[in-house]
């Protein structure tokens, strides 16, 4: 009986220990492959890449904030009460840490302390992070069930971005073909005449190697000698 009461969803276990921001071992190869999704109906993390195969599961976004998960509080509070869990703003949407954050140095002075670490916190609050609550009510109550919130589904915010695995089949194809082949410099494949390209920058002549041939050692002295001439200043009055 004391274990059926001090019992948690494991949807909130998996918050607790998994590891996010990791590559993902599925798709170690890919780009943007950091694990910073939670599927609450696996209990475990995965990574955008992995999402079409968990798309009517539930799934909950986790940030990164100075080196701690955090997740949007309005997404939580969807599954759990997270009154009296500090939070935080972070692009104009309030956050909440999941887990317990090292102190270095005990805290002095007045104002409010979370129960269960003993970290600084503002006046209306009594906990720093979810993790800090859950604690505290299992130690106190021993009873999760009248905080929990029904939620059947949970998807991820339209801003997320979700990679493709055609994305790179789209950039292949957007290359153009050419007829020479791969071992042909640039120079072959370019259409404008390449005799005539001059560029220049500020006053100075600069002149691209491909037409250097064309111009004069007399011309060349005479601009060396215009920029490393000596100054002329104007006469006092």
């Amino acid at each position: 009986m004391h274990q059926q009461a001090m019992w948690k969803p494991a949807w909130l276990e998996a918050l607790s220990t998994e590891k996010f921001f990791v590559a993902c071992s599925f798709h170690e190869h890919a780009k943007k492959n950091e694990k910073n999704i939670c599927c609450l109906d696996c209990c475990t993390s995965i990574c955008p890449h992995c999402v079409s195969t968990h798309r009517v599961h539930r799934l909950l976004q986790v940030r990164r904030y100075v080196y701690h998960d955090v997740v949007r509080l309005e997404d939580l509070e969807k599954l759990i009460d997270c009154s009296g869990v500090q939070s935080y703003t972070i692009n104009s949407s309030k956050v909440v840490f999941l887990k317990k954050r090292p102190q270095n140095r005990q805290f002095k002075g007045s104002g409010n302390i979370c129960t269960s670490c003993d970290r600084s916190l503002q006046e209306p609050y009594f906990y720093c992070s979810l993790d800090c609550k859950v604690e505290y009510i299992l130690r106190k109550k021993k009873d999760l069930s009248a905080y929990l919130r029904p939620c059947k589904t949970l998807q991820l915010g339209p801003d997320f971005f979700i990679p493709h695995d055609a994305d790179d089949e789209t950039t292949q194809s957007t290359l153009v073909d050419v007829d020479e082949p791969m071992g042909s410099s640039d120079s072959d494949n370019l259409s404008i005449p390449y005799t005539n390209f001059v560029r220049k920058k500020r006053s100075g002549p600069y002149i691209c190697a491909r037409s250097a041939n064309r111009v004069s050692d007399d011309d060349m002295a005479t601009n060396m000698s215009r920029r490393k001439g000596v100054p002329q200043r104007s006469p006092l009055c």
